[in-house]
Parts: structure tokens; sequence; C-alpha cells
């Protein structure tokens, strides 16, 4: 077989294939074997017909036809290793030559991974927040905790705004009840606004046993969008009573003696998960970064794929919810040549990242160990809320297995970027990613191999890795 290619762009090249008829026996077998089961010819059993008998009975041409389905791809397989093509995609394949018991000859376009001037990883550096914690941000998690602690007491008087009512409502459109339209009981904090619009107007004022009438406008059901007349009745109202912040308080909440140890406490753990928020702007940021200074021409079939792709997963989650992609539209006071405008440039910048993150894991010869597929498809599983071994077969059922190990093989490459990148915060301090984990000696996200038995420089690679698998940094596949 002899091959060629020849360079149509950056990203797309053209391979011319020969393959001379004597190479063409294994295909020829297999044609004969195939086609034969499926003629009856008097005297010999299914599959068992010469080749010979067969073209008498059914042409050569058809017989051809089968061998350059078989071969051509075969052929295109080995044209493509011979001459290491970094392909991306299919390939348009055009057979230009059938010299029957010559050669028979292709074309075949495809789209490639180009090639790019990758800046040394020694050489990266990005900036992130500082981790600042203030009094008002524990102030707030602190009320949140004084919130869940809050007991609710009755009062003799009318509602106010703030008050938690129980309260029956029914529905009625021209003196008929509405579907669906009616219930008992409900709780109401009076100002929240989250039940009919209307309803927090009429309450504020109302006792206990009261009863009255208000119009609205239904916002769900089959009378949606339509008027009904609303009778609420209020069962009771109470006021809600927060607990003293004191150190019984402390006590009772938490596990600590005194609000001191409490605040401070509440101050660690917030300190903690914007450490955690600081791996994911390193990550973020060096992934624009790097789109930003590195050339990438893109292949303009895969962009376009990309595109196509997100659209239909956009498409097929709204129709989960009820919507479509017009409406959605509507709502976002967004046209259709701004939404696809938007598809595109986010498709481009994944391209980009992608390419660029496989460029990187070639250049490091990134491999990927069958634990690393298994920790990320636990963690997938996961963040699905199913188990590892339906994940896994997902997978294999669509197909998606290959893209996930090149998921997985560029999160490896961003972890090894993070690694060698220079990370500092906005008062010029380095931030450690180690740190960022919880270190391996704290077990937090770092895999045990790690912080047991790898060195420091291991624990701080896994501890990059956990930051970039945890975050899905490179969701999609190039080339899908």
């Amino acid at each position: 077989m002899k091959s060629t290619v020849e360079t149509l762009s950056p990203t797309r090249v053209r391979l011319a294939v020969e393959v001379p008829f004597n190479e063409l026996k294994p295909s020829f077998d297999a044609a004969y074997k195939k086609i034969g089961a499926q003629v009856r010819v008097p005297g010999f059993r299914p599959g068992k017909v010469p080749g010979r008998v067969l073209e008498q009975r059914i042409g050569r041409p058809v017989i051809l036809e089968e061998v350059i389905n078989d071969a051509v791809p075969k052929a295109y397989d080995e044209a493509i290793r011979e001459n290491a093509v970094r392909v991306l995609g299919r390939p348009e394949i055009e057979v230009t030559k059938i010299d029957d018991g010559d050669v028979v000859a292709f074309t075949a376009e495809v789209d490639v991974r180009p090639d790019m001037e990758l800046p040394a990883m020694s050489s990266l550096a990005v900036t992130v927040e500082d981790v600042a914690v203030s009094d008002e941000e524990i102030d707030e998690q602190v009320s949140a905790l004084r919130e869940r602690f809050a007991t609710l007491t009755g009062v003799d008087r009318p509602a106010e705004t703030g008050d938690y009512v129980s309260i029956d409502l029914e529905a009625t459109v021209d003196g008929e009840p509405v579907e669906d339209g009616s219930a008992t009981g409900l709780s109401h904090e009076v100002g929240s606004g989250q039940l009919v619009d209307g309803l927090d107007e009429v309450l504020v004022g109302m006792a206990a046993g009261e009863s009255s009438t208000f119009p609205t406008e239904l916002p769900a059901g089959g009378a949606a969008g339509g008027t009904a007349d609303v009778s609420v009745t209020v069962r009771s109202v109470k006021v809600k009573e927060l607990p003293e912040l004191d150190d019984e308080f402390a006590q009772t909440a938490s596990e600590f003696d005194t609000m001191t140890e409490l605040r401070g406490d509440t101050r660690s753990r917030l300190e903690r998960v914007k450490a955690v928020q600081q791996g994911a702007q390193a990550r973020d940021h060096l992934v624009e970064a790097l789109i930003s200074s590195v050339e990438v021409p893109l292949p303009e079939s895969v962009v376009a794929a990309e595109v196509e792709w997100r659209r239909h997963n956009i498409t097929h989650q709204l129709e989960e919810t009820g919507l479509t992609l017009e409406s959605y539209l509507v709502s976002e006071e967004q046209s259709e040549e701004e939404f696809q405008a938007e598809l595109r440039s986010n498709a481009e910048k994944a391209v980009s990242s992608q390419l660029i993150l496989d460029a990187y894991a070639d250049q490091e010869q990134v491999g990927i160990s069958e634990e690393d597929l298994t920790q990320h498809i636990v963690l997938q599983a996961r963040r699905f809320g199913v188990t590892p071994e339906q994940f896994a077969q997902q997978l294999t059922q669509s197909s998606q297995l290959p893209a996930l190990m090149s998921d997985v093989r560029r999160n490896k490459a961003l972890a090894l970027l993070l690694e060698a990148a220079t990370i500092t915060d906005e008062s010029g301090n380095p931030v450690d990613l180690a740190a960022v984990r919880g270190g391996p000696a704290a077990g937090s996200g770092v895999p045990a191999a790690a912080a047991e038995d790898g060195t420091e420089e291991d624990g701080r690679e896994a501890a990059a890795v956990a930051v970039v698998d945890e975050a899905s940094a490179v969701p999609t596949d190039v080339g899908r």
C-alpha cells in the first residue's frame, strides 16, 4: 500500500492511498463469505459457495463493492498510523480509482490536530483572590445557624409582616372551584411572596379565624394566566423567636462551649471554602490565559459539531422542564442570532482549551491508568447520583468511554500545568494547591497513595488533580 499526505490547511489534510489487489485477498475472502451466506446456490451449502461461482451468479461488481467497503476503512486506518496523522472526527472518503486486478485508490480528507507553540509550563503565572473573611460574613453564617434554632410561638393579634400563619386557600373562577386550586393548613411567612400575588397584602391585619377574598392571576395549572377569586382563612398566627447569641446557644448549636470558639470555627471553615475557591479560580484563570496566549487554528467541522452538540444539549434540558428553546429565548430577551453567536463563542473556547491541553498531554507523555479512570468514574457517578457500575454501563452503552478517557487525560495535563505554574493571590502570597485541598496529611480529596506513600511532590500533584477533577474542567470532547 502507498499513501501520501497533502496539507490543505493548518487543521485539515488529504490522504491519497493506493492499495494493490494482491493486498485485498482478506477482503475478498470476507466478501465471498458474507455474500455466500446470503445467496442460495444449488449444490452448495450456505457460506461454502466458491468465489468464481458467486461472481458468475451475481456479478463481479457486487463482489468488488463489498471488497471496497471492507478494505478502504482498514487502509485508511493503516495510512493514518503510517503517516502519524493526528485526526479529529470522521474523514470524507472518495474512491477515485478501481482498476480491477491492479489497484484501488481513494482520497480521505480529515481534520487534524494543529501544531501550536506552547508556553513553557514553568513560565505560566496566574493571580487569584485573597482569602479574606470579614466579620459580616461570619455574622451571616451565625445568623443562618441561629435561624435553624428559632421557635414559633402563637400570638393573639392580627398578622404582621414577618409572622408565620397557618392558612386555608380556595380558588374559584366564576364561582366554580379551580382544579388543584385549594389547600389547607399551609404554613406561610407573611411578606415572603412565595404564594400567589396579593396574598401577603391581604394577610396583614387578619387574625386567627378571619377570612377574606381577593382576585389574583393564577400562575399554573389548566387556568394559568386567568384571573381567579381566592378565599383565604387564617387558622393561626405565630411569631418567630430567635435564641440569644450567647455561650448557651453555642453549646446547643455546636460542639463549642463559647460563642468566641464558635465564631472562630466559622471563620476557619469560611477560609477553607475560599481556599478551595482559589484553586478553582487558578484552574479557570490558567485555562483562560492559555486560550488568550496560544494561537490555536480551529477545525471548522469540529467547532460546528461542538455548537450542534451544545444546542442539542440545551434544547434537551429545556424540554425536560417543559420549555422550548423559543420560549427560553423570549424569557431571556435574546434573539436566535445572539444565542447562536454565544454558542459558537463558547464552543470555540472549549475546542481551544481541549486542543491546548491535548498538546500538553502529548508533550508530557501523559498516560491514563486504570486507577485514574476508576477514580474519575466514581467521582462522576457520585455527582449524578448513580452507582459507579451504573455510570460505567451508561458510558459503554452510549460509546462515551473514549471521550471520558480524553477528559481524564486533559485533567491530568491541567493538573501538571497548575503544579508547574506560579500561583499567587492579589497580595502577592504564593498559593499551594496542596493547602487548598487541605494537604495530603488532612486527607481532603488527595488519593490515599499520595498521602501515605508518596513524596511531597506527589501529594501536591495529587492535590492539583483533585482540584481539577472535582470541577470537571473539560467536560466535552473534541471531535465527538
